[in-house]
């Protein structure tokens, strides 16, 4: 029995590890199309061709390397994901140098392919890990470490890359800024590679029965998958606008915001999942003690106190209405009552009205409004998976979660959809489709979840 929890606990060690890599990885390129959108001068509909290329691979490679899983096994996909993120951060080196638009989109794909590999194989590992009941508080605890580097990466982005940069007039110089950051990326991801080489992983069990039906042939798997596509559409979609969407239109005309003031809201964007994703894992755990369950929630609002007035360089008061907002989250996450669907669907249906609220308005409602949505993504991603993959054995999980990574590509279409939108009608118009995306998924959460 402590063997098996000493494994168990360093499973979810090198997974929770694995989500924070692939989680900032995924961030940081969502949030370098305002800056390349600067550097290469192009149109918002152009610049989102960055999170297309990262999404894109989801739609080309996921379902292959489903299948592949269950032949390499579980830490070799491990490992391969981290030496293609090696690779693909490199690459941003002669990028950047060029500088290339194209080589940029070419780095960014082959980084994304490492990044799939990592998602395909951690989420069924992760829920196999332990028992059906408790998935969704695992999903939802590495969902937060990846949150926490999904924070982090948009503040880096603007201390590391848009300071100092405002000025700067030669497109060469300004593409230099993003190099240091993904050698490092490169040399870290590479590093965790050999040392999970050099780890023993606990292994899960199941083999494909031949007389089950296919997961093509399960509904509720299918719209789960459907749902990741909305959902990813829309959390990307709205990421990747709300720099430039702040910076155009809800401060247009103020030079005292700059990129780096706006990539500071992108981090809070971000960080709302992260807050809202450590809510989900202690509401949705099977912790029997009441007073160290709301220990951990007054733990997380601190956290988000904390976070929210360091990524603004220490605005104390920033940080209280993020705090403030975290509370409400909370509070909403309770008409859950502590079931995955009926918080999915809370969550969905305020996520819409925060979407269209931002359509509507401008000013500080409209900024406050964007930057919440991000709060209310948080269960999403692990809430879909979980129900889509609820009642299928360990050798379907992979399969399973092939046809799930694979609709992730609404990472590349939303955006797109969003950023001509913009580009035609206005930022805030843009903001209509990820209300729309979020209807679906409440539609999924009430109904599409249970279809048999």
């Amino acid at each position: 029995m402590e063997q098996k929890q000493s494994n168990y606990k360093l499973g979810m060690t090198v997974i929770g590890a694995i989500f924070f890599i692939f989680g900032f990885a995924t961030t940081f390129i969502i949030t370098l199309s305002g800056k390349v959108k600067d550097i290469f001068e192009l149109s918002e509909f152009r610049a989102q061709l960055l999170s297309f290329s990262f999404f894109i691979t989801y739609l080309i490679i996921s379902i292959p390397i489903g299948l592949y899983i269950k032949k390499i096994g579980y830490k070799s996909a491990l490992i391969a994901g981290l030496l293609l993120m090696a690779v693909g951060s490199f690459l941003f080196f002669p990028a950047a140098k060029v500088p290339s638009f194209g080589l940029f989109l070419a780095a960014t794909f082959i980084l994304a392919s490492g990044v799939v590999f990592l998602q395909t194989a951690a989420n069924p590992y992760v829920a196999a890990l332990g028992s059906e009941e408790t998935a969704g508080g695992r999903l939802n605890l590495v969902q937060a470490l990846n949150s926490i580097a999904t924070m982090l990466a948009p503040w880096l982005i603007a201390v590391a890359i848009f300071r100092g940069t405002s000025d700067m007039l030669d497109a060469a110089a300004k593409a230099q800024t993003v190099q240091m950051p993904f050698i490092l990326m490169g040399v870290i991801v590479f590093l965790v590679a050999v040392a999970i080489f050099f780890t023993k992983l606990p292994e899960i069990g199941g083999t494909v029965d031949s007389q089950r039906k296919s997961v093509w042939k399960y509904p509720h798997v299918l719209l789960g998958a459907l749902g990741i596509f909305f959902y990813v559409g829309a959390e990307v979609g709205t990421g990747g606008l709300i720099l430039n969407y702040l910076r155009e239109t809800v401060f247009a005309g103020d030079p005292n915001f700059t990129a780096e003031q706006a990539s500071k809201y992108v981090a809070i964007y971000w960080g709302g999942a992260m807050v809202g994703r450590f809510f989900g894992s202690i509401m949705l755990s099977n912790i029997s003690d009441q007073t160290r369950k709301y220990l951990y929630v007054a733990l997380v609002l601190l956290l988000a106190f904390v976070s929210g007035s360091f990524v603004t360089d220490w605005s104390w008061n920033i940080g209280g209405i993020f705090a403030v907002i975290a509370i409400a989250n909370f509070l909403l996450m309770q008409l859950g009552k502590g079931k995955e669907g009926r918080t999915l669907a809370t969550f969905a249906l305020i996520a819409a009205a925060l979407a269209l609220v931002t359509a509507f308005t401008t000013g500080q409602v409209a900024l406050w409004t964007v930057v919440s949505i991000g709060m209310f993504n948080s269960v999403m991603f692990p809430s879909i998976f979980s129900l889509a993959v609820k009642n299928l054995d360990q050798g379907e999980l992979s399969t399973a979660s092939g046809i799930i990574n694979t609709l992730i590509f609404g990472g590349a279409i939303i955006p797109l959809i969003m950023g001509k939108i913009a580009d035609t009608a206005g930022y805030s118009w843009a903001f209509i489709v990820p209300a729309v995306c979020y209807l679906y998924i409440f539609f999924f959460a009430v109904k599409g979840s249970k279809i048999r």
